[in-house]
């Protein structure tokens, strides 16, 4: 170790933390390289003593090895500029009134359990509730390594067909959810901002029910003019750290539409970006009149539907990953 490795402590942890990451890795390589040798010296005893008993117990681990295998597999696809950080996502209610955001609702509660499954940390930057039912838009931070690497994916918009619980005569209505995702970026890479391009707003943060939660205006909105986008922030108390949050999110927003447009500079993006296109959905959830979970992208399917609302979308998210 360098005698200057703590000068800087921010970056020595940085280091520690990759050190950390890249040990665990490889140990569950030798963990894998491992149990595979065991489990082939078992068949080798197992054919030997002509045992077929043992072919259950092979059969077996032979699948966890393969889920195992496959998980490191898509892991060392992640190797984008931004895929080891975590993850800023906001999920919007689109066309379809309280279904919509009743679906909203549901979308949230399926990436909760999936980064609870895969053992993050889930933070509400901005939520807005609506009194009769669901949520009109969410935004989250999900912490965790690979966090923006695995839902950068997830991007895009997602439909659901079902027989509607706010329509009396039970027909079946379409539905729509947005869900964007951002990296959370570190200090060290933000962008400079022309002041004169930024409206900052202050609003009384919302609780459940539309109440306000606070008796000062320490929520923050920030729309960048040029492209028409807006983030915003009501978690913390402090206007100040609501307002640092919010700079984060716009600057990742801008960093991402500026890789993504090929621009040179952050001020060569122009044009309104806030609009979603509800004809360009990514992933169909059918209700009725049968029950299904297709991925328009790369055709994967899943017919348990309940599982996927209770976050097990890996599936999807892997064939993505390796489709991309």
């Amino acid at each position: 170790m360098a005698t200057d490795f703590w000068d800087d402590p921010q970056e020595a942890q940085t280091v520690l933390q990759r050190t950390k990451q890249l040990k665990d890795k490889m140990k569950r390589f030798i963990d894998a390289c491992e149990k595979y040798e065991e489990l082939d010296l078992l068949i080798d005893m197992g054919i030997e003593e002509n045992d077929l008993s043992v072919g259950k117990e092979i059969a077996n681990d032979l699948e966890n090895l393969k889920e195992e295998i496959d998980t490191l597999r898509v892991e060392t696809l992640l190797s984008g500029e931004y895929d080891k950080k975590n993850a800023i996502i906001s999920i919007h209610a689109g066309a379809g009134g309280l279904d919509a955001q009743d679906w909203a609702e549901m979308i949230l509660r399926m990436y909760t359990r999936w980064a609870e499954k895969k053992g993050y940390r889930i933070k509400t930057l901005d939520i807005l509730p609506d009194t009769a039912a669901g949520i009109k838009n969410v935004t989250l931070l999900i912490e965790g390594e690979n966090a923006y690497g695995y839902l950068k994916s997830e991007k895009g918009v997602h439909r659901i067909v079902r027989i509607s619980p706010f329509d009396p005569s039970g027909k079946r209505h379409t539905s729509f959810a947005s869900l964007d995702v951002m990296p959370e970026l570190d200090e060290d890479m933000a962008i400079d901002l022309n002041p004169n391009d930024l409206r900052i707003d202050t609003y009384r943060a919302s609780g459940a029910g539309g109440q306000h939660v606070n008796k000062t205006d320490s929520a923050i909105r920030i729309t960048h003019i040029p492209t028409g986008i807006v983030v915003q922030c009501q978690n913390e108390r402090s206007q100040h750290h609501n307002r640092e949050t919010a700079m984060k999110m716009l600057m990742a927003k801008l960093i991402e539409l500026k890789e993504r447009e090929h621009k040179e500079r952050v001020e060569d993006l122009k044009g309104d970006y806030s609009q979603i296109a509800w004809g360009s959905q990514i992933r169909s959830y059918v209700f009725h009149p049968y029950n299904m979970v297709k991925d328009h992208r790369t055709y994967a399917e899943i017919g348990n539907i309940q599982a996927v609302m209770d976050g097990e979308i890996d599936l999807f998210i892997n064939e993505y990953l390796k489709k991309a």
